[in-house]
């Protein structure tokens, strides 16, 4: 049985980025040898054997040796392997990629056979900023663009996920246009090049290239990124003839930021935040003109939804306007309401005095005893 460590962890060790997990390939072993050496081992994978030992992932390749499995790799810079005694094993371009900052595939062929490696090499144009595509790459990707729709949508989301983590999430958007990789599965980023962000002086240039200045803006969270992708998706509903204004994107958007993240079955949270996202970033960009009643109800809301730093990060980035320190006064402020233990009121109604109370708070009409319910005469 031979283990050598592959992929990721070899190439930013060369690369003097930190790494958490490591992946492990396992040659010349049954399923029975390699759990017998590792009785602790929980299998993940179905067709491919694939075993997790505490935090690092073990497979179980078919291949001959180790040079043939480097020919199945999706880029060169990931085309790496270290053997138990530190003997580096690695595709021929590798290391030069990896010194000249070069995303190379392998092979057109490994492209074909798993369509995934489309958006996974998208994905390092993100995490990677600083290197640039291949001409091959870019080939390869563009000869593979028919055979995407077949992607489980699960393994397009985590891709995604993963490129909105990245440094410059925009490069993984930008990529996928210029190969003609968005649809289906990102059909609403094409859309967005086709319209007009707004209206000037508050806008200029294209939905979509509004949508990336945000994303990137908010880039490093997954969640703040993915609000930032969905915010404006309304916009698209918009009929040209009314260009370049929105009037309504923020209602228009909400479906559509669920169908998206239900298209690409993400979770229940991302699918909530996008879809707030887009239903309440206008009214939180108007937060210094609200009335009381609309930022307690607003503020509730997105307390709730665990989302108040969030969507106000978001309006930063979207709007230019810090309310977040105001928001959390106003928070801290309604949160100290309570109505008085005598009050007499239930369900509905007990809910209602306290909506009451938290508005005069707001408004500063409260003594410095609205902590026990009671308003200033």
């Amino acid at each position: 049985m031979e283990i050598y460590t592959v992929g990721g962890a070899i190439r930013d060790k060369l690369m003097g980025r930190a790494f958490k997990d490591r992946d492990f390939l396992v040659l010349g072993a049954k399923e029975a040898d390699f759990i017998k050496a590792f009785p602790s081992a929980r299998k993940q994978g179905k067709q491919t054997p694939v075993y997790r030992v505490g935090g690092d992932e073990y497979i179980l390749s078919h291949t001959d040796n180790i040079h043939d499995d480097l020919l199945g790799r999706d880029l060169t810079i990931n085309a790496m392997a270290e053997d138990e005694g530190g003997r580096l094993y690695h595709h021929p371009m590798a290391l030069k990629d990896l010194k000249e900052k070069i995303l190379r595939p392998v092979r057109r062929e490994n492209f074909m056979k798993d369509p995934l490696r489309v958006f996974r090499a998208a994905r390092f144009t993100s995490l990677f900023p600083d290197y640039a595509p291949a001409p091959e790459l870019l080939e390869t990707m563009r000869e593979t663009a028919f055979l995407l729709e077949g992607i489980s949508p699960e393994r397009v989301g985590s891709e995604l996920l993963i490129a909105l983590s990245g440094e410059n999430p925009s490069r993984f958007f930008r990529i996928l246009a210029e190969t003609g990789c968005l649809d289906p599965w990102f059909s609403e980023m094409k859309k967005a090049m086709d319209v007009p962000a707004g209206p000037v002086p508050w806008h200029r240039g294209s939905l979509f290239e509004h949508i990336m200045d945000v994303t990137d803006e908010l880039h490093g969270s997954r969640l703040l990124a993915w609000m930032a992708l969905c915010h404006d998706l309304g916009k698209l509903a918009t009929p040209k003839e009314k260009w370049p204004s929105h009037h309504g994107h923020d209602g228009a958007g909400e479906p559509m930021a669920r169908a998206f993240a239900r298209r690409l079955r993400l979770s229940r949270r991302f699918e909530d935040a996008g879809s707030m996202a887009a239903r309440l970033h206008m009214k939180a960009g108007l937060y210094g003109r609200l009335r009381p009643g609309s930022r307690v109800d607003l503020l509730l809301k997105l307390h709730r939804a665990d989302l108040v730093d969030a969507l106000f990060y978001l309006v930063r980035a979207d709007h230019g306007e810090d309310f977040l320190e105001r928001v959390k006064r106003d928070l801290e402020l309604m949160f100290s309401v309570r109505l008085p233990t005598d009050h007499g009121l239930e369900g509905v109604d007990a809910g209602r005095r306290l909506r009451d109370l938290r508005c005069q708070a707001l408004a500063g009409r409260c003594s410095a005893s609205w902590g026990k319910g009671m308003l200033q005469p």
